[in-house]
């Protein structure tokens, strides 16, 4: 595992799994350092850059700990079925939150915004992240809690 800084977000790591890799192979963990306040701007930046970087969209899944992420909020004004529906299509980034994180599937890529929410929630979706993540997992928040949680020296 190894420690990144805001500006390691800029190379966001492989585009896939090295020739020859092992399915079951661990993602790489990319931290980036942010407050709770800042955890949901930083992860956005992530995804930009991801996507700039020829990144599919359909590869990204973004989950926050507090607050939704706005455009989950109005995704879901249409309705679950219509939301979960979009998450099922994997045409685009798909953004969900701690309550329902669990029901989302792996993507090659998964964001973690640790914006709010109690101790307990964050080490729960941090864990989900983990194991939901096919080869690169990106956490946005408070590095001594994201190391608590994920081992020390992410």
């Amino acid at each position: 595992m190894q420690r990144s800084s805001r500006d390691a977000a800029a190379k966001p790591g492989p585009s896939g799994p090295p020739a020859g890799a092992a399915a079951s192979a661990a993602p790489q963990i990319q931290l980036i350092p942010a407050s709770a306040q800042g955890a949901l701007d930083a992860a956005e930046e992530a995804v930009d850059l991801l996507l700039d970087s020829g990144r599919a969209p359909s590869d990204v899944l973004v989950i926050t700990t507090g607050e939704q992420h706005p455009w989950a909020i109005h995704e879901l004004s249409f309705g679950e079925t219509s939301y979960w529906a979009q998450h099922d299509a994997r045409d685009d980034v798909f953004y969900t939150d701690a309550t329902v994180a669990a029901r989302a599937a792996s993507r090659p890529v998964v964001v973690v915004a640790v914006n709010g929410g109690s101790e307990a929630v964050a080490a729960s979706v941090l864990s989900l992240a983990h194991t939901r993540a096919n080869t690169l997992l990106i956490v946005c928040g408070d590095p001594q809690q994201i190391n608590s949680v994920l081992g020390a020296g992410v």
